[in-house]
């Protein structure tokens, strides 16, 4: 039998240490149904965030905290596959 568990912060940081120079999608919440969506490369994971190189020109660096992932206040989508959304294990 499955059953979902909730990720860790843990489990978000391996995860994100281990996609290191991949493509990701970011969408963050601005508040009041907000989002800044952007795209870059996962560049950098430090003990308690994780910095993506943008795209963009304005804005060159962004960095983000695991536990905003572990909220959703930060979604991050890496290959197609949503990092932090539910696991599935046996």
């Amino acid at each position: 039998m499955a059953v979902e568990k909730q990720a860790t912060i843990e489990d978000i940081k391996h995860h994100l240490e281990s996609n290191l120079g991949k493509r990701v999608f970011i969408r963050a919440s601005k508040g009041r149904r907000r989002f800044l969506e952007s795209e870059g490369t996962l560049v950098e994971t430090y003990p308690k965030l994780f910095v993506v190189d943008l795209d963009q020109t304005a804005v060159r660096r962004r960095s983000y905290t695991y536990a905003d992932v572990l909220t959703e206040n930060v979604e991050v989508t890496i290959d197609d596959k949503r990092v932090g959304s539910h696991q599935i294990s046996s």
